[in-house]
């Protein structure tokens, strides 16, 4: 062993060599360095473990290969691209929707170019960075004002903090949802600062409840949408218009916590029908909420709309700077928003109304294709289908709601199988992400934005692992 140890390479003498002259030109001395040094240190840990030198010593190219590797991954974003199969469109954990070409041009101008964003260009003086936002927003829904920040759940927190700080908000007991990330409507009271009121019952609330709650000491009437859960049978809630007569007859304001926040008539384009932000406007809701990122189909932020003279007090609120969004946000939050303007397009220009309104045949059409590709690929172990399938809208929207759908399922023998080929997709150089179910593995079409690079990958003339990797699910 100890005649192995002697054969590791001089850290000073390989940095003399002209390939590493290179790596440092290019990516610096301190890099190559400390990845030299790793390689010698993993190649002791090797030769202890196994009594051989590793394959990278073989000679000098495949130890700069190897070092080229290393320096080019510290490079490489972590947070990489996938396919998302999984039959959700909206998927949190992946990023939820895609941006418009639009919104990506706005931010990438924002990127590359200083911008007026709290300038007033035609004044010559200091503005405010929500003003475009503001009156495109007033536009579309018809509310008077608006205020930005990074999510809706920072938006909900700003507003209670703002007009509800040690005052009490009175809440129907079935609307006190809790979101993914532990994001409950009790404790973000907590943390602004206000007492929760809980009235009426899960399943059955009535105005009676909210009046008898109201006292002095009342901030807010709140209704908050159950965007995640659907609670059926003996059931009553109470409307905003109604919550909006009893505020006035006291005095109160009344907000409401929108979660998706759609801006178009989801049943003209042929899908289940959601609360529209226009309608809580119309009906006098004094401040409504809602996100950017799910079925507006933009960038991640909260939105708050509204009567002018609250949501002037949003604005000057400490906690408004905290929350709020940068340029490449708000550019990008702006060019979607102006997708709204030209309402007949927007399930041409927004990718993820585009996605929810895919016709069947179109997913037959596509499945059929990624079927015979995975055909070519697959070994015989593995039996593809096309399949009828169920697809959702995501991100709490529509919970009890499914979209028809269209899937290539995959079945093997043995369940073992299923899964060493659900590891394989997610090492492809873009992972691909579905889902199991009814002892299949099943890749729905209906969420897949990329298909045409899903092909791509795919194809049998693309190498898709490393030689030991192919035999064991692939056909050589």
């Amino acid at each position: 062993m100890q005649q192995l140890f002697r054969q590791l390479p001089s850290v000073d003498k390989l940095l003399k060599q002209p390939q590493a002259v290179d790596f440092i030109q290019q990516f610096g001395h301190q890099a190559v360095v400390e990845q030299l040094r790793k390689l010698v240190e993993r190649a002791r840990q090797h030769i202890q473990q196994h009594q051989v030198l590793p394959d990278f010593l073989a000679d000098e190219t495949a130890l700069f290969a190897e070092l080229s590797l290393q320096l080019t991954q510290l490079q490489q974003v972590q947070l990489r691209p996938v396919f998302n199969l999984t039959g959700t469109v909206l998927h949190t954990n992946l990023g939820r929707g895609l941006w418009s070409e639009a919104a990506m041009q706005a931010a990438t101008c924002a990127m590359q170019n200083n911008v007026a964003l709290e300038f007033d260009i035609d004044e010559g003086r200091r503005s405010h960075r929500d003003l475009y936002i503001s009156e495109l927003v007033a536009k579309i829904t018809g509310a008077e004002a608006a205020c930005v920040v990074n999510n809706n759940a920072a938006a909900v927190l700003l507003m209670l903090a703002t007009f509800a700080k040690d005052k009490e908000v009175i809440v129907s007991r079935g609307e006190l949802v809790e979101i993914g990330g532990a994001f409950r409507i009790p404790d973000i009271m907590l943390q602004a600062g206000c007492k929760l009121v809980e009235v009426g019952t899960t399943n059955r609330t009535h105005l009676k409840d909210y009046r008898n709650a109201i006292n002095e000491n009342t901030a807010f009437l709140m209704k908050v949408h159950t965007s995640n859960y659907h609670i059926e049978g003996f059931t009553s809630s109470v409307l905003e218009e109604e919550l909006v007569a009893l505020g006035k007859e006291f005095g109160l304001p009344v907000i409401s916590d929108l979660g998706s926040g759609s801006l178009t008539d989801m049943a003209s384009l042929g899908l289940p029908a959601e609360p529209m932000v226009q309608q809580k406007v119309a009906a006098g809701v004094d401040l409504v909420s809602f996100s950017g990122d799910k079925l507006l189909g933009g960038p991640q932020a909260g939105i708050i709309v509204g009567k002018k003279v609250w949501i002037d007090e949003l604005q000057a609120h400490p906690l408004k700077r905290v929350l709020r969004c940068d340029k490449v946000i708000l550019s990008a939050l702006e060019a979607t928003l102006r997708q709204y303007l030209l309402p007949e397009k927007l399930s041409e220009t927004l990718p993820t109304l585009n996605l929810l309104t895919q016709s069947v045949d179109l997913l037959k059409i596509r499945a059929e294709e990624l079927k015979e590709v995975l055909g070519k690929r697959l070994n015989s172990r593995y039996i593809l289908q096309v399949e009828p399938s169920l697809a959702q809208i995501g991100s709490g929207a529509l919970p009890t709601e499914k979209l028809p759908s269209v899937a290539v399922t995959i079945e093997s023998e043995k369940q073992s199988d299923l899964l060493a080929l659900e590891q394989r997709f997610k090492q492809l150089p873009t992972p691909i992400i579905g889902r199991f179910a009814d002892k299949k593995f099943w890749l729905d079409l209906r969420s897949v934005a990329q298909f045409e690079p899903l092909i791509e990958m795919l194809s049998f003339n693309t190498p898709l692992f490393s030689k030991e990797g192919q035999g064991e699910i692939w056909k050589k």
